[in-house]
């Protein structure tokens, strides 16, 4: 067997001095230190434990691929002084249930335990400061996972398909994680991002179906497409105000979707974001926004109505496509540019528009414009005290949908809705018969 003239385990780079040879069960290779790295195992199998020492010299690392494939593996032991584990170390042994590291393992290499099968839980030690790359991808028996403190990047894939994973304890050490990093997770229900992470990579929590609920701090500034695509069991998320941008296909297919709240600091939502989100109902685009990505919420059959921010300039492709229930589009601002396919076989949706803006013509990407411009009259004998409480007349454009309520700080409300309906005929009396029970009371007409 040849070895190059140089090992690197960690931020230390060992030479190696003699060829490998083996003792007993295992084969390694001496460092220039005077330490051994474990290349290679030659037993049977079972509950193996890696000696401390082999003709008097510390085992410090157990290398690349050294178990590897070593299907008849059930538990193995390692000493305290072994500080790093290789890339492959045990990926494909089967069999493997029991992992004991010592208290000085640091790194544990990408694909170290790749597809254990039996592997059902794993301890690290607080001396672990890397996790690599798909390190415990395909150990579809592991069910419970705390990662240690000094760890800072949850790296690419490292628990992909983990599918009876159930909990997962994220420290507050922890500033990333990677692509992929929790994707196909089927069994994991809940848990929480610490709020030192800043970046959510690509696909993250991607097919986690049974992802009810997840919380993400306001300091990550960066999430990436796709990261909870199929999350299907998530019924409700808010995105914190630290966010620019709502990747592609971020909420694709999340069918149990009721609601989303888009902070005043997403810039743009890319395409097919909310594509397939089928319980969602309504959706606010803030005034932020100024692209809606090709397919953004195609086919979210149950969404009904959806407020468009008055800087969006355009709406991509099928943006609104097979939105089967929708009835009203309210738009703050100018028409944007968008296609005649804007709201192809969506339900007959009418487009608001208010009074101070302009370029607007009778229809809209195939959909008929209404002026939205409800008032409040507070001249004439409508105006103040009646019988029936404090009232006045609303008028404006004929069957617009309104909504009044009511507030006793006009500047913080709580806004309470007292009445929804629309303006018959162009006209509407409102009346409040519960405004003696306030100090003050403030009023104001909204769309639905």
């Amino acid at each position: 067997m040849r070895f190059p003239q140089a090992l690197k385990f960690g931020c230390m780079v060992y030479a190696v001095i003699v060829p490998a040879v083996v003792q007993a069960q295992f084969t390694f290779v001496t460092n220039a230190d005077n330490t051994l790295t474990i290349k290679g195992y030659t037993g049977s199998g079972g509950d193996v434990i890696v000696p401390d020492t082999i003709n008097g010299l510390p085992v410090v690392s157990v290398g690349d691929s050294a178990f590897y494939g070593r299907t008849n593996l059930t538990s193995v032991t390692m000493p305290y002084d072994v500080t790093s584990i290789g890339k492959f170390t045990f990926a494909n042994c089967f069999d493997l249930a029991e992992v004991t590291m010592g208290s000085n393992v640091t790194s544990i290499a990408d694909w170290a335990f790749n597809s254990c099968y039996s592997l059902t839980s794993i301890t690290f030690p607080n001396s672990v400061t890397n996790i690599g790359n798909y390190s415990f991808a395909w150990c579809t028996n592991l069910t419970s996972i705390t990662i240690p403190n000094g760890v800072t990047i949850i790296k690419d894939s490292a628990f992909y398909e983990c599918c009876s994973l159930t909990n997962v304890t994220i420290p507050n050490s922890v500033t990333n994680i990677m692509r992929y990093a929790f994707s196909d997770c089927t069994s994991l229900k809940t848990t929480t991002i610490p709020s030192s992470v800043t970046s959510i990579g690509e696909g993250a929590f991607y097919e986690c179906s049974g992802l009810t609920s997840i919380t993400i701090p306001n300091t990550v500034m960066s999430i990436g497409g796709y990261v909870f695509q199929s999350c299907s069991s998530l019924t409700n998320i808010t995105i914190p105000n630290s966010v620019t941008s709502i990747g592609i296909s971020m909420f694709r297919f999340c069918g149990s979707l009721t609601s989303v709240t888009i902070p005043s600091s997403v810039t743009s939502i890319g395409g097919d974001a909310f594509l397939g989100c089928t319980s969602l109902t309504n959706i606010t685009v803030p005034n932020s926004v100024t692209n809606i990505g090709d397919s953004a919420f195609l086919n979210c059959t149950a969404l009904t109505e959806v407020t468009i921010g008055a800087k969006v300039a355009s709406i991509g492709d099928y943006a609104f496509t097979w939105c089967t229930s929708l009835s009203a589009v309210y738009f703050l601002g100018n028409p944007p540019a968008a296609t005649s396919g804007l709201f192809n076989y969506s339900g007959p949706a009418t487009v608001y528009h208010l009074l101070d803006t302009t370029g607007w013509s009778s229809t809209f990407a195939g959909r008929p414009t209404v002026l939205w411009n409800p008032h409040a009259q507070t001249g004439g004998s409508s105006f103040g005290v009646g019988t029936n409480g404090f009232g006045f007349n609303i008028t404006g454009t004929a069957s617009i949908p309104i909504m009044v309520a009511a507030a006793t700080n006009l500047a913080d409300g709580p806004w309470v809705v007292l009445e929804s309906c629309t303006l018959t005929n162009g006209q509407i009396y409102f009346s409040d018969p519960e405004w003696t029970n306030y100090p003050c009371r403030f009023y104001r007409i909204r769309w639905p």
